[in-house]
């Protein structure tokens, strides 16, 4: 049963850190950096205030997200280790204040962007909040463990915002950009759960780990790995694709595949034993993975405009 955050007189009040971490840097700097690409490798390119505004405005809706996502998610967090220590169920931060403060980010991010780019690029972000705010935070997360794969759609509206911002438009390669990160995203947050399953089963959030166990969950990271290649080497055929990028996702992309076989063949006792090593690896190398996919559509953007096309 999950315990409600504390509000103690006696704790320090909230500091400019308190309110940066509600508004999930680390995720911000993962959707800020993948929309600039799907910005940057567009065939239109914005003035440079508006290319600056397009990122800042989008960075603030990533921010409006994480913090309603905290504000709803106040009660599980304070029993999960992981996030026990985060603004509001550590009592610095009022879930009304996260609540005020997620929707008026909201509001001034999607106005913001329309009138910097496009109303498609700010229909696109708005519905991005309201994905990962309404349907995966207040739905999805605590209904289904397939929480991941339909929510991983939130993470992976960035470049696609991005591209749109630049073009006003959507087309194959903004929505391979988009599949690319919605497959990534179940092998990298069960590779997570592997070793977190504790918390969850805690937190009653009925993720993989919790209602199928550690060996179903590993053998759907292989299969999830798999049907992710195609999806990332297509990339590399496009007008904003070419050698750099094809190599770099080949090696990239064998090397995941070799890490979820490693996992799949692991037993749960000496898992637990060296502390899931494996797996975290894994997990760490899954970060190094997206980045490394659209560093290399930004290398082939840069190439493009010295003349190198694409194959």
């Amino acid at each position: 049963m999950a315990v409600l955050p504390r509000f103690d007189a006696d704790l320090a009040e909230a500091g400019f850190g308190d309110y940066v971490q509600l508004l999930k840097p680390r995720v911000m700097s993962l959707v800020v950096f993948t929309a600039l690409v799907g910005m940057a490798v567009a065939p239109v390119h914005l003035y440079p205030v508006a290319a600056f505004s397009t990122v800042l405005f989008i960075a603030l809706g990533a921010g409006a997200s994480g913090a309603l996502n905290m504000w709803w998610d106040a009660d599980i967090d304070a029993v999960m280790r992981r996030t026990a220590s985060r603004p509001i169920p550590a009592g610095r931060i009022q879930p009304g204040e996260a609540l005020g403060l997620g929707l008026a980010l909201s509001g001034i991010s999607v106005v913001m962007l329309w009138l910097a780019t496009n109303a498609l690029a700010a229909e696109l972000l708005a519905f991005t909040i309201f994905f990962y705010a309404v349907v995966y935070s207040m739905w999805l997360k605590r209904s289904t463990p397939q929480n991941i794969v339909i929510g991983g759609a939130a993470g992976a509206f960035p470049p696609m915002i991005g591209w749109a911002a630049a073009t006003g438009s959507v087309s194959l390669q903004a929505l391979l950009m988009f599949a690319l990160i919605f497959m990534w995203t179940p092998p990298h947050f069960w590779s997570l759960a592997l070793f977190m399953k504790d918390d969850y089963s805690k937190a009653g959030i009925p993720m993989l780990t919790v209602t199928h166990g550690r060996r179903v969950t590993r053998a759907h990271i292989l299969i999830y790995t798999v049907l992710l290649v195609p999806f990332a080497m297509a990339l590399g055929w496009t007008s904003i694709g070419g050698p750099v990028y094809i190599a770099v996702a080949a090696v990239l992309n064998l090397w995941f595949v070799i890490g979820a076989v490693r996992i799949i063949r692991r037993d749960e006792v000496p898992a637990e034993a060296d502390k899931y090593r494996v797996e975290k690896a894994f997990f760490r190398f899954s970060l190094v993975y997206l980045f490394l996919h659209f560093g290399a559509l930004l290398a082939e953007a840069g190439l493009h405009s010295f003349g190198y096309g694409a194959l």
